[in-house]
């Protein structure tokens, strides 16, 4: 699963299938957000995005072509960067754009993809080689790349006497070296990758996921080459091509995903997929993200940016860097393997469901399909208020402005909770007509979806734990203290990891998956009870009394809308039944009355969030 440098708490990655990076998950922010470093275990508290680089002052007599005067990492006098007024406006304008492009090809690619493959066994099988590369780039390059490569080019952009130029060479130079590496020695080691995340898969499975991989491991190569030229474009305060070059994926990835429903059919099984059919899905997705490096490196160049490969890295810093990493490596190490428990339970709970006959995907294809949907309230609504909390944050921090911690901790998780609280339950009741309408098409039949729904419905239900984890970690990085995260990371992976095996031993088959979502969230309880605990006991409390009131009162102000869409269920099963009627009109009714329920209710409570997001609201009208 894709990852991002921000914690879930060291159980889950994004799905190579979802969207790109969100915006405030990166490690570096547009708008001057902190740029992780983890040495010994800190985050350096006024660190900043660098200002831009501009492309189109590019000076032809420098022998690198970065266009930039020794010792310098930006342009002063450039309106063109992120820092100026205009520059700011149109680097937003493109941002938020390209990441509603990004969303929107995302999702439709997650619906293309389910129609084409399903979620039985060929599904399975292609998640699970698709999601390795991914895993691999997050414990090797990735997690290097969020919290030290892209720190380490700010500073010697800033201070060394080339502006950078032979630091980025060696860093380039040795990343696609080491890339190359790996990436053939995983498309060797295919076969045993497979089996650590597939030990129970069919035999026909097992060969059909290894026969994926030999394409799908290639990706290695070109994920972390994205991520370090994604790098080197922010620390030029160019974010464009980084939001924008996703969408190409996504679209790539749909068009492979349409032609094989096309050429091969709904239906497809390992036993009955041919080798060309393979080969079209595999070499495809992999051509998706070959073309996101190109379109980035193409972007990179016409910075100025021209690779001269060195090798010479003693005394280049690299190594230092790298040693700086150490808790940011056990926190990817944690998630990864939250990851691992996970895709193996799913996977054989899967299995063992299509032995007993049951004509259902219960497995990491469905766990991938529902956790699309459930990480959209968060990733819409939670992420911006963090992007603008974090530097915020950080610099009342910097200054052991405790009071004013708490209080951006406490305005951001109550402004979050007045729209999460009621979009929980709202998804949470109708996520099996959501889930239907989304997926039940092709190789997906009405009863997988419905299967989506339930587990879509279970990890809604953790919505708001998991938003107010986030929080709190974030809390922690402002205060530059990486070390007590990767702890907590290892109590929320003993719990995710009891639970979910608790449910391969209890539940059936079928329903196992939907349990290791349970166990998934329950985790995020027991992480925000520890996080809750450390971060009081820092900051001399959290604004409890008022964090404690608002949510009580947001939950009662919600059971009017849950009482009503529950009416509208009923009615709908017993006077409509299933069908599209059903499928559109229920959640569409359900969340409309809900909606005006909520928002009475809440005024009658005087809930003081309802006047701050009726202020925000008419704020974005006006402009």
């Amino acid at each position: 699963m894709v990852t991002d440098s921000s914690s879930d708490g060291g159980q889950h990655r994004r799905s190579p299938q979802s969207e790109d990076p969100l915006p405030g998950e990166t490690a570096t922010r547009p708008g001057g957000g902190p740029v992780p470093s983890f040495e010994d275990g800190k985050l350096p508290r006024t660190a900043t995005a660098p200002e831009s680089d501009p492309s189109s002052d590019t000076a032809a007599g420098d022998d690198d072509g970065s266009g930039r005067g020794p010792g310098t990492g930006f342009d002063a006098d450039s309106d063109s960067g992120p820092d100026s007024g205009g520059g700011m406006m149109r680097s937003s304008v493109i941002m938020a754009v390209g990441t509603l492009a990004s969303r929107i090809t995302g999702f439709a690619r997650t619906i293309v993809l389910a129609a084409a493959i399903g979620t039985h066994l060929l599904g399975d099988a292609y998640h699970t080689a698709h999601t390795i590369p991914f895993i691999l780039n997050d414990l090797l390059i990735g997690g290097l790349m969020a919290s030290v490569i892209i720190p380490f080019l700010v500073k010697r952009r800033k201070n060394d006497a080339d502006g950078g130029r032979a630091t980025e060479n060696r860093l380039f130079t040795t990343t696609v070296l080491a890339l190359f590496v790996l990436t053939t020695a995983a498309i060797l080691a295919a076969e045993l990758l497979i089996w650590l995340y597939g030990s129970q898969f069919t035999e026909a499975q097992f060969d059909t996921s290894v026969y994926l991989a030999r394409f799908l491991l290639a990706q290695i190569f070109f994920v972390g080459l994205s991520g370090l030229l994604s790098a080197m474009l922010n620390t030029r305060g160019r974010f464009g091509a980084a939001v924008w070059a996703p969408v190409l994926n996504n679209i790539v990835i749909m068009s492979v995903a349409g032609m094989f429903l096309l050429v091969a059919g709904p239906g497809r099984t390992p036993e009955t997929v041919t080798e060309g059919q393979l080969v079209l899905l595999g070499a495809g997705t992999a051509g998706g993200m070959v073309l996101q490096a190109l379109v980035l490196f193409v972007a990179l160049t016409r910075t100025g940016y021209r690779w001269r490969p060195r090798l010479d890295l003693r005394g280049s810093g690299l190594g230092e860097a790298v040693r700086t990493a150490g808790w940011m490596m056990l926190y990817t190490l944690l998630t990864q393997a939250g990851l691992w428990i996970t895709t193996n339970i799913a996977n054989a709970a899967n299995v063992a469901s299509i032995r007993q006959g049951l004509d259902v995907g219960a497995g990491i294809s469905a766990y991938n399909l529902a956790y699309q949907l459930f990480q959209l309230p968060y990733a819409i609504i939670a992420v911006s208020l963090i992007t603008v909390l974090l530097p915020r944050m950080s610099a009342h921090a910097d200054d052991h402005d405790w009071d004013s911690v708490r209080s951006d901790f406490s305005r951001t998780l109550r402004t979050s909770a007045f729209v999460l609280v009621p979009t929980a339950f709202a998804v949470a009741m109708f996520a099996e007509p959501l889930a239907v309408l989304a997926f039940a098409r092709g190789s997906t039949s009405v009863a997988d979806a419905v299967n989506i729904g339930q587990i879509l419905a279970v990890m809604s239900l953790g919505l708001v734990p998991f938003t107010v984890f986030q929080l709190m970690l974030r809390v922690f990085f402002a205060m530059g203290d990486t070390r007590t995260p990767a702890m907590i990371a290892i109590a929320n992976l003993a719990v995710h990891s009891g639970l979910a095996l608790a449910s391969y031993l209890l539940l059936p088959p079928a329903n196992v998956v939907v349990g290791v979502a349970a166990g998934f969230m329950v985790s995020f309880l027991s992480g925000l009870t520890i996080a809750g605990m450390v971060l009081s006991r820092r900051i001399g409390g959290l604004d409890g009394r008022h964090i404690l009131g608002t949510m009580l009162r947001l939950h009662l102000a919600v059971l009017p809308s849950i009482a009503a869409g529950l009416g509208v269920l009923w009615a709908f099963d017993s006077y409509v039944g299933p069908g599209l009627a059903t499928y559109v009109g229920a959640p569409v009714a359900g969340c409309a009355l809900g909606a005006l329920l909520f928002l009475g209710s809440a005024r009658l409570l005087r809930v003081p969030e309802l006047s701050a997001a009726v202020e925000l609201v008419r704020g974005r009208l006006r402009r």
